[in-house]
């Protein structure tokens, strides 16, 4: 099964309803209690990617008061008894569209293989390389109308989103700072030169077909893709400079307040997943000032994508994904900066659907392990699937036959409704 299939609440829920959804598996349950909460899936989803792991003290989760705060002071927000990190002005308004998930609980605290769980929701295996959260949407919500990739990577990192066994036509499209031209789109020869050159690899692609490789492996189907990505006027969407200058000073003056701006403009032409990444919260030395500056950059950015959508009537159609590979020790090192630490950290969702003003979890005040609610992160992948309509426990089968789930996790049912 692919997209789960429209299902009118009221009829579903009423034969649900007649044993009290008790003849329901766990994950039968969590649907018909999304679709009781929205009539449609979700259609998109960005992942705002904080590359370094932030503190959650710094951040979501705040402790003021505290010994394990160091000083940190919190804000209050829309959501009534939700308080956030200073320094989140403006997200600290839009709240009440935000859900919290504050004990997430990973095993890796190594960057690379804490970044490969946090964006595929499996640890790394030697044996098979699962595909990244944008991958699995993009291969379970085909659109042939969409000329550019469906999977975008702005400001890519070390590891960028990968299609892993699913194949490299699920990788993220890698660009950079949006204020910038997409590269290696335009030719860079006239228009007749072009022309003759692709004539030309058409007779090598021809001899090539005829030889002893009887499948060259879609060299020509990558290649018509190109060609017609050169020529989309879909492209424009990459470009945020053709929005109004009021809505662009929103997002602020950043790479990434425009990355931001790019994935809104990216949906709207039918992409499927974008992945915008603030780099730079691996806060070993120095971990107040480092928040303070990457905070100012995230706040107005996540905001003002909020409010953007909600303009727009987007907002429900589009799941919000803000995480980093792990967190950040609660004791300060002698560096004044915070270590690795996977044992319990934060992730913000919006959008989707999904419940606004919730906060998920508990973590300990005096900065213990152990947490109130712990989630596992492929609970977090499993949620972000089904606001989507996707079937999180479809069995998918790898180049050699290997079946593996979309997700390992469980619905996490106090966002979802």
């Amino acid at each position: 099964m692919g997209p789960l299939p429209h299902v009118h609440r009221r009829g579903f829920l009423g034969l649900a309803g007649l044993s009290g959804l008790g003849w329901l598996t766990p994950l039968g349950r969590t649907l018909a209690r999304a679709a009781e909460r929205k009539n449609s899936p979700a259609k998109s989803v960005i992942v705002l990617w904080m590359a370094g792991g932030p503190s959650q003290l710094e951040t979501f989760d705040p402790k003021p008061g505290t010994d394990i705060a160091a000083g940190t002071a919190a804000r209050d927000t829309a959501a009534k008894g939700v308080q956030l990190a200073a320094g989140f002005e403006q997200l600290a308004d839009q709240m009440s569209h935000v859900a919290l998930v504050r004990s997430l609980v990973s095993q890796e605290g190594d960057h690379e293989r804490g970044a490969y769980t946090l964006k595929t929701g499996y640890r790394p295996d030697p044996t098979v390389v699962h595909p990244s959260l944008g991958a699995l949407v993009c291969h379970a919500l085909p659109d042939a109308a969409v000329d550019i990739p469906r999977h975008v990577s702005i400001l890519p990192g070390q590891w960028p989103a990968r299609g892993g066994f699913l194949g490299a036509e699920y990788d993220a499209f890698k660009v950079f700072d949006p204020a910038e031209k997409v590269p290696d789109v335009s030719p860079m020869v006239d228009p007749a030169r072009f022309a003759d050159r692709l004539k030309d690899l058409d007779v090598v692609e021809d001899a090539f077909a005829r030889g002893r490789v009887r499948k060259p492996g879609g060299q020509r189907e990558t290649i018509d893709r190109a060609k017609k990505l050169m020529s989309s006027d879909q492209l424009k969407a990459f470009d945020v400079s053709l929005e109004p200058a009021k809505v662009r000073k929103e997002y602020g003056d950043t790479a990434f307040g425009r990355g931001c701006l790019a994935a809104r403009r990216l949906l709207e032409v039918g992409v499927r997943c974008v992945e915008v990444t603030l780099d730079g919260w691996d806060s070993h030395a120095n971990n107040h000032a480092v928040c303070k500056r990457l905070v100012g950059e995230l706040d107005p950015a996540f905001a003002a994508l909020i409010r953007d959508l909600k303009q727009r009537g987007t907002f429900d159609d589009t799941v919000i994904l803000c995480v980093g590979e792990f967190g950040r020790t609660p004791k300060l090192n002698p560096a004044a900066g915070r270590d690795h630490w996977p044992h319990n950290f934060s992730a913000a969702l919006a959008g989707g659907g999904l419940k606004g003003g919730v906060v998920v979890g508990e973590t300990d005040p005096n900065g213990g392990k152990e947490s109130r609610r712990p989630v596992p992160v492929a609970d977090l992948h499993a949620t972000v699937l089904t606001a989507l309509g996707i079937d999180p426990e479809k069995t998918l089968k790898t180049g050699i036959g290997r079946t593996v789930n979309r997700s390992a996790g469980t619905p996490i049912g106090e966002i979802l409704g």
